[in-house]
């Protein structure tokens, strides 16, 4: 690699798995620090030998959590917001508690490790906020996924408020919006369909590509957002969709 992140701080959240995961090997390869979390220590084992990642656990739909992370760990440059849920269901048969975890996982999670190393960045001048969103929500819309679009919007909502209330103090904020991307999440909902190859088919239909993303290819992406050469850049969605959106 060509070390684009040298001497960068990074903490993702939900990085035990998919474009988490994906997105904390890309920035250690690129010469960042960086602190992989994730809610339980399972996912985090494969990280055991990888150079330049730190393991943690840490619930983001626990503010006590939060509040410890956020003392414990100084000089945080980039902070990704990659933990969630995807709930399925239209609006009538999304339950209230659908909603509610939802909300909890998707969105105030983000709240909160905003909220919490935002200051940090503020007093260096620098930083890079990165809220992994998604193209459903404000740009697009997919059969029963009524609440998590939502949660998405909310996301990209918020990001633009942050970017532009906090636009000349060296601190950016911006969006990545995927399509389809094959993580294990994904596959493993595909995988429990009465017919996985027809389901497969289906999702796969939605970019123009015909094909699903990657989490390397979404990582790619969270890379340049992290690094200095998108310094002119905040308050955007940066759609990676295979032209679903087209």
């Amino acid at each position: 690699m060509t070390g684009r992140l040298d001497g960068k701080i990074a903490l993702i959240t939900g990085a035990g798995a998919g474009i988490g995961k994906a997105a904390a090997l890309a920035f250690a390869a690129e010469g960042a620090t960086v602190h992989a979390t994730s809610r339980s220590v399972g996912p985090l084992e494969s990280f055991t030998s990888t150079e330049g990642i730190i393991t943690r656990t840490l619930d983001v739909t626990k503010a006590d959590d939060i509040a410890a992370a956020a003392a414990e760990i100084e000089g945080v440059d980039v902070l990704v917001n990659c933990a969630g849920w995807v709930p399925g269901g239209t609006i009538l048969e999304s339950t209230e508690e659908d909603y509610a975890r939802a909300i909890d996982a998707n969105i105030t999670s983000a709240f909160r490790m905003t909220r919490a190393f935002l200051p940090g960045m503020l007093e260096r001048g620098r930083g890079s906020i990165i809220n992994v969103a998604s193209v459903l929500g404000t740009i697009t819309a997919a059969p029963g996924r009524c609440v998590y679009g939502m949660t998405k919007g909310a996301m990209i909502a918020m990001t633009k408020s942050v970017a532009l209330d906090y636009a000349t103090s060296g601190v950016r904020c911006n969006a990545l919006c995927p399509g389809t991307v094959g993580t294990e999440s994904l596959l493993e909902r595909i995988a429990e369909q009465p017919d996985p190859d027809a389901a497969r088919k289906l999702f796969e239909a939605r970019q123009a590509q015909a094909r699903l993303g990657t989490p390397e290819e979404l990582a790619a992406a969270c890379v340049y957002l992290a690094e200095d050469a998108s310094a002119f850049m905040t308050g955007q969605t940066l759609i990676v969709d295979g032209g679903w959106t087209i």
